[in-house]
């Protein structure tokens, strides 16, 4: 007898009675993937706005997909009322949140763990810019908003717009001041509608693929930043002394930064 077979009889009773352990670990293991993480985050706001807004008054649109000169880009919810168009960027987060609003990146905190991410705000800048020139809008006729989901606690001070899951609402319900007319407000969803790319898988993994672009640049771009002021690294050649002839990396802010690295 092998030692698969050994295994299989002393551990096949046991994955037969209790087959139903497994398959809870199973889908708790998939629900706590970042992809599902953000899939559950967006329906938390989605039924939040729903419960919370008056559908009379709020018309909600989700996952927007739109094309952009340089691929697309995903808006997880967008709003439309008379009081403004609300363009809200969703994050499903555990942990202590720093960021302010310049920063260009925040940070995370989870114990003795510290990961980094892109400013959300500024995320969401393009967001609300792309939405701008799609609808024909005024800067002051969209709200750009960040939600926090999840058991996250923010450890600097924070914009009026970025609140956790109930504070969105409160933040809409802010704006009583009419600057859409009904007539505008049925244009923007009609051109939300017209204007997105069907919903679909497809839709979805090339956008995808088209986020994963240009974070593969933007590595390759810090990859090859000069390590002291930050500005690109070209290839160059030595003229003269001990190293003449061969290659080396140099600061393309030569001379005011005369840093170099080995090619």
């Amino acid at each position: 007898m092998n030692l698969n077979q050994i295994l299989f009889e002393a551990l096949g009773p046991i994955l037969t009675q209790y087959w139903w352990l497994w398959l809870m670990l199973a889908v708790l293991s998939f629900l706590n993937t970042p992809s599902m993480k953000g899939v559950l985050g967006e329906f938390q706001v989605n039924l939040i706005a729903k419960l919370r807004l008056d559908q009379q008054v709020y018309t909600l649109f989700k996952n927007v997909t739109l094309p952009t000169e340089d691929g697309t880009t995903q808006i997880d919810h967008v709003i439309v009322s008379r009081y403004g168009v609300f363009v809200i960027e969703t994050k499903n987060m555990k942990g202590w949140i720093f960021g302010s609003e310049q920063q260009k990146t925040w940070t995370q905190k989870i114990y003795r763990h510290t990961n980094t991410f892109q400013n959300p705000l500024h995320q969401n800048y393009k967001h609300t810019q792309t939405l701008q020139s799609a609808l024909g809008l005024t800067p002051d006729k969209l709200f750009s908003v960040v939600v926090f989901i999840g058991d996250s606690e923010f450890k600097t001070p924070m914009p009026d717009n970025v609140v956790y899951a109930g504070g969105y609402i409160r933040f809409i319900k802010r704006k009583q001041q009419p600057i859409l007319t009904i007539t505008e407000v049925l244009q923007v969803c009609q051109k939300l509608e017209c204007g997105r790319l069907k919903p679909s898988i497809k839709t979805h993994v090339e956008h995808v693929k088209h986020v994963r672009n240009i974070v593969e640049l933007k590595q390759q771009q810090a990859e090859n930043a000069c390590p002291k002021c930050g500005r690109p690294m070209v290839l160059r050649t030595a003229k003269n002394g001990e190293n003449q002839g061969n290659q080396f990396w140099g600061c393309s802010g030569f001379p005011r930064c005369r840093a170099v690295r080995p090619a």
